[in-house]
């Protein structure tokens, strides 16, 4: 197409807008432009602030971007150009400060005062004044040096003019006023010059000598002294919370922590040391102090990570406080529960008006302290459980005076804690007040009872009651946490359903099985307990059957676990009942035995007719455990170890007749077959056959039955272990026995066994049989063939053993040379 035509029709597509169009987008394209140079502008006064701070730099040239080549490149530096430059500031500023040091120490009795004073004085002011003219100029690292320089020359200013006009005063209060005033001047120089990072940090850490150099000055006592640290540390809290800049706050931070911990060890020391009330009260008031310090750091920065830390903190010391007051006002044995009241009342700041951090942090320091004074039980509660257990080793030797006796048999009373139940108590309370709802409930339940039953473990060994009422009490707390059990079970959510599986469900079946395992506990207790006399252990052992059988029958605490655990607790102590039952009419062991059997045969009877399968089993292992007590008792005397043995085949044999304890008539078999061993081991019975054959044949008639209904079994299922049971034993035994009349009967009896096999074609009889009559027969001539070896030369066996190789290696050659003939047949076939 010509140009011309191009032209003209371009000429008439352009689109005028019109003027007003036009305008607003002009008016639109400039305010884009001027945003644009805004930006640019202020990218501009960044990079220049960038490069003054850095020192002055080449500026690149301008030119077209270009690509870096791609071949060696230099080593890359190691350290950046402000490190270098920050790290020989540094090196400058401490040299000349050492430098100014040596001066001053070494170099100043050269010099008259004029000199003296001019020459520190010129260089102090010349160092405080450099940074303002390096500010200006951008300087800003080597300001700080200098600025460093000058805050130590300050410092030797200070130390020169008491050497020179002040030598008279104390060092040690002169060092607190210097130090003051240092901390004012460079508080004062810093706000003059605010770019410097350096003064006020310095003016922060200077601060912290004036009140604990003035207060070793003043002589003053150990009060005062800490009561300095801790004003100290509250001004450093002051301070770290009101400022905003973050270098003051950092070490006004530090100070604070660092004075604080001084002041709450002195404080703590002076409480633990305080000879009386008066002192003690002091001594409360600095910890007070330091609590307040702590509460109100906490209070100021709610959010802050420390907050959680310094209201637990907070927490702990002021029940520290009260306590050391409480501990010099009371008896000893109180001093933990007048500490845990305390404690107690920290509590009461939920829910109040104060920031959530606050009071997590009195609960958390609440917590700890109730914590440690259970803790502080612990050795009571120990001695007061476990000590009983020592009657095992003298039972029926006597009945204690009182309870605290019968725990200390073999250990001494730990006096001092005749407060601990009420500790305990009191947590149990808090336990159960604290936490009226959600998920930690169950948990703080738990605790709370176990608190409560440890109380009642403890209480009477500490208000010696006489031994009978111990028992009593005793006894009525183990029917308590039963109680318990079985209820918070019956109304537990997660307990025998699907949801037993969630986390709810475990939680809900948390308190129960607290409860069911504190009963045991405290059976346990009470039967050591009743061991020192025969008439308590009796009725200790007859109730405790009667209450665990109780709580298995009910039928509002039917819960399978609880049933399951209280039928096995009954069967257990009916057991023990029996044995202790035996010992006080004097029978011998093997005697109780039989009465022992009374527990399995019931056992065995109830078993099927309990109805939930977690009770049978617990029914049936507490029986089967009660049965090899009663085989165990019987060892003594074998024709009652066969009567016991033979008892509990006949239970074992009632259990197997349940379609769903087959199994067992395994059991009952293996039992009455060693009742049957015993009872011939006692008549001195010493043919084994009198032993084998009560086995072989019902052994064999059992394997008939099961091969009339079975054809597919095999012989050696079927007849094999009873066989085997007859034959090899008597086998081994005729080979030891000289007389011809066992051989005969064992020969005939394998002859009687291998025509059978033969008849009937079964390879188990056929087998076991042949090889009995085989080697029968080769005993008997056995000493023939030893007659025999006896006339024959002693080279006839070898060359009968070379014969016989020759003859297998003829053999052998004769077959290699046939398969080589058939090789070559087979590979000339087409």
């Amino acid at each position: 197409m010509p140009w011309h035509v191009t032209r003209t029709t371009l000429r008439g597509m352009t689109n005028i807008p019109p003027p007003a169009e036009e305008l607003r987008i002009l008016d639109h394209e400039l305010w884009q432009l001027d945003a644009r140079r805004a930006q640019l502008l202020a990218r501009r006064t960044w990079l220049l602030d960038v490069l003054r701070s850095a020192g002055p730099q080449t500026a690149p040239a301008h030119g077209p971007a270009t690509w870096p080549p791609r071949g060696p490149q230099p080593p890359r530096p190691e350290a950046t150009a402000p490190g270098v430059q920050n790290v020989l500031l540094v090196l400058g500023g401490v040299l000349l400060t050492i430098a100014a040091i040596a001066f001053t120490l070494v170099s100043w009795g050269d010099m008259g005062i004029a000199g003296r004073a001019a020459v520190l004085g010129a260089v102090t002011t010349a160092a405080l004044a450099a940074p303002v003219p390096l500010l200006k100029r951008g300087l800003r690292s080597t300001a700080e040096s200098v600025a460093g320089l000058g805050l130590a020359l300050t410092v030797l200013d200070a130390y020169a003019l008491h050497e020179v006009a002040l030598s008279s005063l104390d060092g040690t209060g002169y060092a607190a006023a210097a130090a003051a005033l240092l901390a004012a001047l460079w508080t004062a120089y810093g706000r003059v010059l605010g770019d410097l990072r350096l003064p006020l940090p310095a003016a922060v850490a200077a601060a912290q000598l004036p009140l604990l150099l003035w207060a070793a000055a003043a002589d003053a006592g150990d009060h005062t002294i800490t009561a300095a640290l801790l004003v100290t540390a509250a001004l450093d809290a002051a301070v770290a919370h009101t400022t905003p800049v973050r270098p003051v706050r950092v070490v006004a931070a530090v100070g604070a922590y660092g004075t604080g911990a001084l002041g709450v060890l002195a404080a703590g020391l002076l409480t633990w040391d305080a000879p009386g009330p008066s002192a003690a009260a002091r001594a409360a008031a600095l910890l007070a102090l330091a609590a307040a310090i702590a509460l109100g750091a906490a209070w100021r920065a709610p959010e802050a990570r420390a907050a959680l830390g310094l209201a637990s903190a907070g927490g702990l010391l002021a029940v520290a406080a009260a306590g050391g007051v409480l501990r010099s006002a009371l008896p000893g044995v109180w001093t933990v529960p007048a500490c845990l009241a305390c404690a107690i009342a920290l509590l009461s700041v939920r829910g109040t008006w104060l920031p959530e951090s606050v009071r997590r942090g009195l609960f958390l320091a609440s917590t700890a302290v109730q914590a440690l004074a259970v803790a502080w039980t612990l050795p009571l509660v120990a001695l007061v459980l476990l000590g009983p257990a020592d009657w095992a080793a003298h039972a029926w030797s006597g009945t204690p005076s009182d309870a605290r006796d019968a725990v200390t048999v073999s250990a001494p009373w730990m006096s001092g804690t005749e407060s601990a139940p009420l500790v305990l108590a009191a947590v149990a309370a808090v336990l159960a007040l604290t936490f009226r709802g959600g998920p930690p409930r169950p948990f703080a339940l738990s605790g709370a009872l176990l608190l409560a039953w440890s109380t009642a473990l403890a209480l009477p060994a500490i208000t010696q009651l006489p031994y009978p009422a111990a028992l009593l009490v005793h006894g009525a707390t183990t029917v308590a946490t039963l109680t318990a059990a079985a209820y918070t079970s019956a109304t537990a959510t997660g307990d025998g359903d699907s949801d037993s599986t969630t986390a709810e469900g475990r939680r809900a079946s948390l308190l129960p099985t607290t409860a069911l395992c504190l009963t045991l506990l405290g059976s346990l207790h009470l039967v050591a307990l009743s061991l020192a006399s025969e008439a308590a252990t009796l009725a200790v052992l007859g109730s405790l059957t009667a209450v665990f059988a109780s709580a298995a029958v009910l039928p509002r605490w039917k819960h399978p676990h609880v049933r399951a655990v209280t039928t096995a607790a009954a069967l257990a102590y009916a057991s023990a009942l029996a044995c202790a039952t035996g010992a006080s009419l004097d029978w011998r062991p093997q005697h109780i035995a039989l009465l022992v059997l009374v527990v399995p045969a019931v056992a065995a009877v109830l078993a099927p007719r309990l109805g939930d399968r977690a009770t049978t089993v617990s029914t049936e292992i507490t029986g089967a455990v009660a049965g090899l007590l009663a085989i165990g008792l019987a060892t003594t005397d074998l024709p009652v170890l066969a009567l016991v043995l033979a008892l509990c085949g006949v239970i074992a044999a009632g259990t197997a007749v349940r379609e769903d304890r087959r199994r067992v008539g395994h059991a009952a078999a293996a039992l009455f077959v060693l009742a049957a061993w015993i009872r011939l081991a006692a008549w001195e019975v010493g043919a084994p056959e009198a032993y084998t054959l009560p086995v072989t044949v019902p052994v064999l008639l059992l394997g008939y039955v099961r091969r009339s209904r079975d054809a597919e079994a095999s012989s050696w299922t079927a007849y094999g272990p009873g066989l085997s049971v007859t034959l090899l034993p008597s086998l081994l035994a005729v080979w030891g026995d000289a007389n011809w009349l066992r051989p005969l009967l064992l020969g005939a009896a394998a002859l009687a066994v291998t025509l059978v096999g033969v008849r009937h074609r079964l390879r188990a009889p056929l087998i076991l049989g042949g090889a009995t009559l085989l080697l029968t027969a080769l005993h008997e001539l056995a000493p023939y063939i030893a007659q025999a070896m006896g006339a024959v030369p002693r080279w006839a066996p070898p060359a009968l053993a070379g014969l016989l190789l020759l003859t297998l290696g003829a053999t052998y050659e004769q077959r290699l040379r046939d398969a080589r003939r058939l090789r070559d047949t087979l590979s000339k076939l087409r």
